[in-house]
């Protein structure tokens, strides 16, 4: 009943603006509480629903062959999860792949429990691979930050580059390396099917520069502001009729899952709102890296 419900909850083709979100990524701040409030598992679209908290979105990809989740969040994120793929009507142990946006604690920590739960194959993006390996010690930034930064590390199963597809009944998703807050950020796109229409998906692995990110003359990561310019370069490029993010003020979360009513336009559909967002970000990069050109301080 819950997973029919769910389902139609969502089932209309009309776009809603986004609320405009202006984040910084959430990385190596100690309050990990606001990760853990609970937020109502639901359906997205097509074969996308959200399994996640407030602060930390993740989704389930249901296939013919098994599911695939997106980002695993902190260790104690874990249970939550399990549990909304259960009210979904869903097994956590169907789980057979893994898939993370970045190498962030708030999206990654909890991934050994994850595979150890249930045997999912974890594939990340390539530069993000010593960074997972490692338990966070090696991420450019955070690594000797210690903290909440550090968590279990896990042996990643197959190592992901721009433009490979992950692939399981049937459903196809791309991975993107447009870096940005890890060395290899990762974009990930996927169609659905939805009341006979095909619809891009687009869920954004970060276009933040996140307090205290060094711009000029950083030494750990020279190649940081070319980086960051392609990350805007693709995303805008990208094709997009229903926008999602790694956290959910990228795209509005709480204002759109509030407007998902029974017969009423899905508000998840959003391409106005994504572009929006991409271009609020692309400004205030180019701020940040303008005032650090300039001698102020990250």
């Amino acid at each position: 009943m819950l997973r029919t419900l769910a389902i139609a909850a969502a089932l209309s083709l009309l776009a809603a603006p986004a609320t405009l979100a202006q984040p910084a990524d959430k990385a190596a701040k100690s309050d990990d509480s606001k990760y853990l409030e609970p937020f109502p598992a639901h359906h997205v679209a097509g074969n996308i629903y959200f399994v996640g908290s407030k602060e930390q979105p993740n989704y389930l990809v249901t296939t013919s062959q098994g599911n695939i989740l997106i980002n695993s969040g902190l260790q104690a994120n874990v249970p939550m999860i399990k549990d909304s793929i259960a009210r979904l009507g869903f097994k956590f142990s169907d789980t057979k792949i893994l898939l993370i946006s970045h190498a962030h604690f708030d999206h990654d920590a909890g991934s050994a429990q994850v595979v150890k739960d249930t045997g999912a194959r974890y594939e990340v993006m390539d530069a993000d691979l010593p960074v997972v390996q490692s338990g966070g010690k090696e991420d450019f930034n955070y690594g000797d930050k210690g903290g909440e930064n550090i968590y279990p590390a896990v042996k990643v199963d197959r190592v992901l580059h721009d433009g490979d597809t992950v692939s399981l009944g049937g459903t196809v998703l791309t991975a993107h390396k447009p870096a940005g807050p890890t060395k290899r950020c990762t974009t990930l796109t996927m169609k659905v099917n939805e009341g006979g229409k095909s619809l891009d998906v687009v869920i954004v692995g970060s276009p933040n520069v996140n307090p205290g990110y060094v711009l000029v003359g950083n030494k750990k990561y020279p190649g940081i502001v070319q980086d960051y310019e392609k990350t805007f370069r693709v995303l805008k490029s990208l094709p997009v009729d229903i926008f999602l993010g790694a956290h959910g003020d990228y795209y509005g979360l709480e204002a759109k899952y509030a407007k998902l009513k029974p017969g009423s336009p899905n508000p998840f559909i959003d391409a106005p709102g994504y572009k929006a967002y991409i271009a609020n970000r692309e400004v205030a990069f180019r701020k940040n890296l303008a005032r650090q050109q300039a001698g102020g301080k990250p």
